[in-house]
């Protein structure tokens, strides 16, 4: 168990100083890590950029054994173990499309490697071999990552989570930390249920963005607006849209404006989606045109707009979305853009993604007429599963059919997964002889060629799974080059190189049941629909306001009391564009009373019948400016 009182805090210092180069902890994080560091469960609630990683970080590196951390995001696992490594911290991970050698071996590397962290996407969790290895490991903390994902009243809850608390019972006495940037006060409770917290014990950061200034802006002309604002406010950007055709489509049309611009979503191969982030990182293109599939674990701290084009369906979803501008602390603006039809096609997303039941069950139907499959069969078949070819040969809709089989995941009758990292291929199609024969390829090339031989056999007869990350680590190059240079080399007809591609599968965790007798319980259809149809309410509520401050709306979403306007929102704005004109027009009434005699403050009002604290607040203004001033007792204009 961590060290607790003040030496443990010194030597989180020392641990933050030398790896982080930080003299000090920014808000709760130190708060949180004590917490741990005592053995408590702790629940962490902080802000899209309020410095989650090192709340766990620090800890486990403050005490004997290996932190299990626990994330859906393989980019971000990716992304945090490279950023370890580069700290000289020794961190792992498994994850959805990994061969199982590989998984294999990566386990008996954290158990046998002296290894700091173990990251792992929660569907692994469940397989009888990360249990087997796991009681071989010497656990000191366990982080669950985005831990809004655990409860039912979540607006992205994923089933896999739920196995968290079975591993928890293997681990005694090991204290978990789970960490979100949004949460309601119900999912905060639940959270800790669900997670079989010993004691009830939260950290909340304030949610409170003083720099990001909330905007809606109402036009039927979205176009012409965002061109208006993008012209008007410098910067880096990201332009949410909702579906994949929509990141091509505005784009392009951008380019055509002279605004440098990619675009992002989650059908794109990785090593094309690596060029593009790392192109809008250096800022080589301005903005960035994405589904939601784009923002976590980017750490770009200077993006100053970020603006909807179309609505995100919950609070939830734009809270995080948006506090992705300005982490650099710096003005930075928020931006939704909407249109009269907006309402319409976000209620319309209700019936998408709860589809009839009764058309649920023809989806499931359907599935084992096109697997084949018979009464009985199924239970751990893996198909992959092509929603293009699927809803050709019967007809159907891609949107609905998706969300039919995410109810069927959540029924427990298949696990439908729109994530398969299958590794890419590589085939040497010279002979070896040739091989050796070819000049002029140029070093970084022959290192490659040479990590590649070194690293898989039978290259020569048949295609091998390869993965890029290990041979740019080994020919000590960068995942971006070794793309190129595969691609390079099999443009040359040297090599058939096929990168990965993402492919949907379908797993069927139950036997095949006839159609009728599919049971979809409340809580998977009607409980969540209703809490889906509440969110949709809220932003509705959110983007039709004309009145409240938007930051007091949004945090009091969040179950934060605030007392204050934030005096930077459209709201705030247009309201002091108001005050302002009725000032300016009541000090003139004012003016032009005292003008004929002077009067007593309570004769002014007596004349002037306006609210009280307007009033008294204009005067102060007027003698401030040396316009008024009183004598005896009475107000008398400044001549």
């Amino acid at each position: 168990m961590g060290k607790s009182g003040q030496g443990a805090v010194m030597d989180y210092q020392a641990i933050l100083k030398q790896y982080w180069g930080y003299d000090s902890f920014r808000g709760i994080q130190e708060d949180i890590i004590r917490s741990i560091g005592q053995g408590r469960d702790t629940l962490g609630l902080m802000p899209t950029g309020g410095g989650k990683s090192v709340t766990f970080q620090v800890p486990a590196l403050a005490q004997e054994g290996m932190c299990l951390v626990i994330t859906p995001l393989i980019a971000l696992m990716k992304d945090q173990v490279q950023n370890l490594k580069r700290r000289g911290i020794k961190a792992l991970a498994v994850y959805s499309g990994m061969s199982r050698q590989d998984i294999i071996a990566t386990l008996e590397n954290a158990i046998f490697g002296n290894y700091k962290f173990l990251y792992i996407s929660p569907e692994r969790l469940d397989t009888d071999i990360f249990r087997i290895k796991l009681a071989k490991m010497k656990i000191s903390l366990i982080t669950v990552d985005e831990s809004h994902c655990i409860s039912q009243w979540g607006y992205d809850f994923r089933p896999a989570y739920l196995k968290i608390a079975e591993v928890r019972r293997l681990l005694p006495g090991v204290p978990v930390l789970a960490l979100t940037a949004t949460a309601t006060p119900e999912v905060v409770k639940d959270i800790q249920q669900r997670l079989e917290f010993r004691e009830e014990n939260v950290f909340r950061m304030s949610f409170e963005r003083t720099n990001l200034a909330y905007v809606v802006r109402r036009t039927e002309n979205k176009a012409a607006e965002l061109l208006h604002i993008l012209q008007r406010m410098p910067g880096s950007a990201i332009l949410y849209v909702r579906n994949r055709r929509r990141t091509k489509e505005v784009t392009e049309w951008l380019q055509q404006q002279g605004i440098t611009a990619d675009f992002y979503h989650a059908g794109l191969d990785d090593a094309v989606k690596d060029i593009r982030q790392q192109r809008w990182q250096k800022g080589e293109s301005r903005v960035m045109v994405a589904t939601n599939a784009f923002g976590m674990g980017i750490d770009k701290p200077d993006v100053r707009l970020v603006i909807h084009l179309d609505l995100p369906d919950s609070i939830e979803a734009y809270f995080q979305e948006a506090g992705r501008a300005g982490r650099d602390g710096q003005k930075a603006y928020a931006i939704i853009l909407h249109s009269k039809a907006d309402s319409t096609t976000l209620r319309k997303r209700i019936p998408d993604n709860f589809p009839e039941k009764d058309y649920i069950r023809d989806v499931y139907e359907h599935l084992q007429y096109y697997y084949e499959m018979a009464m009985g069969d199924g239970r751990g078949c893996v198909r992959e599963f092509d929603i293009e070819d699927f809803c050709r040969k019967f007809k159907y809709f891609p949107v609905p059919v998706d969300s039919a089989l995410k109810i069927l995941t959540q029924a427990g009758y298949l696990e439908y997964t729109d994530e398969r990292d299958n590794a890419s291929r590589l085939l040497f199609t010279v002979r070896r002889e040739e091989l050796y024969r070819l000049r002029e390829l140029g070093d970084d090339t022959d290192r490659l060629i040479q990590a590649a031989l070194r690293s898989y056999t039978g290259l020569f007869t048949d295609y091998a799974f390869i993965s890029e990350d290990t041979l740019a680590v080994r020919a000590g190059l960068t995942h971006r080059q070794v793309y190129e240079l595969l691609k390079e080399l099999s443009r040359r007809r040297i090599v058939s190189y096929i990168p990965h591609k993402k492919t949907p599968y379908i797993i069927y965790t139950r036997e095949r049941v006839e159609s009728e007798r599919l049971n979809i319980p409340p809580a998977v259809y009607e409980e969540r629909k209703a809490r889906y149809e509440q969110r949709i309410r809220a932003m509705l509520d959110y983007v039709t306001n004309d009145t409240a401050c938007r930051s007091r709306m949004l945090l009091h979403y969040f179950g934060e009391q605030n007392e204050h306007d934030c005096g930077q929102c459209d709201t705030c704005i247009e309201l002091r564009k108001q005050t302002e004109a009725r000032t300016a027009g009541l000090s003139e009434r004012i003016r032009q009373c005292l003008d004929s005699q002077p009067l007593t403050p309570a004769d002014l009002a007596a004349q002037i019948p306006v609210e009280k604290d307007l009033l008294t607040d204009t005067l102060h203004q007027m003698m401030d400016n040396k316009q008024i001033f009183t004598h005896n007792g009475m107000l008398q204009i400044r001549k």
